[in-house]
């Protein structure tokens, strides 16, 4: 916006000296005087009596000393109202990211929903995957975060106070550390998963879950179910570290490099989609009928 040498120009002028102004702004004293003596050049005056006791300004140098600031501050605020004449024209959405609910489910359906919403555009806002942070994102949907994407029932969308648009029907995986003795087969049978601990997230959470650990008790099979609380990359570590093999769907065994997901001979799959606030604002519900549309079209 405007010749960034008046900065180095006015430290110059207030500090009185070449070097120490080059010490405050941590450049080279030659580079401060190269920029003054293009300063100068460009504007065909003098800037600076110099003598062997210092710098002092001469008449031309005091003008524009007067002007500079002025001149910095209106440059700053036409920038920001520049910004804001553009923010107004585009739809800013939102989305929040973490490892465990990560971003990547826009990028194969953003170039066709752009086409639709060509204002939009995507704001991510990372946050902390803990059980506290995820009820209060999602209880806020629409303040901080406008969209994010999780998997659900209608049971979870109530608790939360949020609504849901749904992408797809996530298979319930067996994941599990690459190294495990049953990361080389193709697919799982429950026979296969015999001795075998089972890391499930406690009843109450999802329908399906709910009901897979109730067949898995319920069978003849050998097979011990742990429950846990809540979703984290700690249970990835964990299962990477150990034999125990956490019952989860694709986008969670993405947040690990080290981890396996494998098909079980079982039929339980989770709704996942966008979390998006009950009545959301003009601009998601915009965003949410391209991606509907574009996910229907498919």
């Amino acid at each position: 916006m405007y010749n960034h040498q008046l900065d180095t120009f006015l430290k110059v002028a207030d500090m009185g000296s070449f070097s120490k102004a080059a010490t405050d702004l941590y450049i080279s004293p030659t580079a401060v005087i190269k920029q003054m003596n293009l300063l100068e050049a460009n504007l065909g005056v003098t800037l600076f009596n110099r003598t062997h006791r210092g710098l002092s300004l001469t008449a031309a140098g005091q003008s524009l000393y007067d002007d500079a600031r002025h001149i910095i501050q209106f440059c700053g605020e036409a920038a920001e109202r520049a910004r804001q004449a553009d923010a107004a024209t585009r739809h800013v959405i939102r989305v929040g990211s973490s490892p465990m609910t990560p971003s990547t489910f826009l990028t194969a359906l953003w170039p066709r929903v752009l086409k639709k919403c060509p204002g939009a555009t995507i704001k991510l806002v990372t946050f902390e995957n803990t059980p506290e942070n995820a009820r209060r994102i999602l209880a806020n949907l629409g303040e901080d975060i406008d969209i994010v994407a999780g998997a659900y029932d209608e049971a979870f969308l109530q608790s939360r106070g949020c609504a849901a648009l749904e992408l797809s029907r996530e298979p319930l995986r067996a994941i599990m550390s690459a190294a495990h003795p049953l990361a080389a087969k193709e697919s799982l049978t429950l026979d296969d998963l015999k001795g075998q601990k089972l890391l499930v997230i406690q009843r109450g959470w999802n329908r399906e879950t709910d009901q897979l650990i109730d067949e898995v008790r319920a069978s003849d099979q050998a097979i011990e179910i742990e429950e846990f609380p809540f979703i984290n990359l700690d249970i990835l570590n964990r299962c990477e570290e150990s034999s125990e093999i956490l019952v989860g769907i694709d986008p969670w065994q993405d947040a690990h490099p080290l981890m396996v997901s494998k098909p079980v001979a079982w039929d339980y799959a989770l709704p996942f989609g966008i979390l998006h606030a009950p009545q959301p604002s003009a601009h998601v519900q915009e965003l949410l009928q391209a991606v509907e549309q574009v996910t229907t079209a498919s």
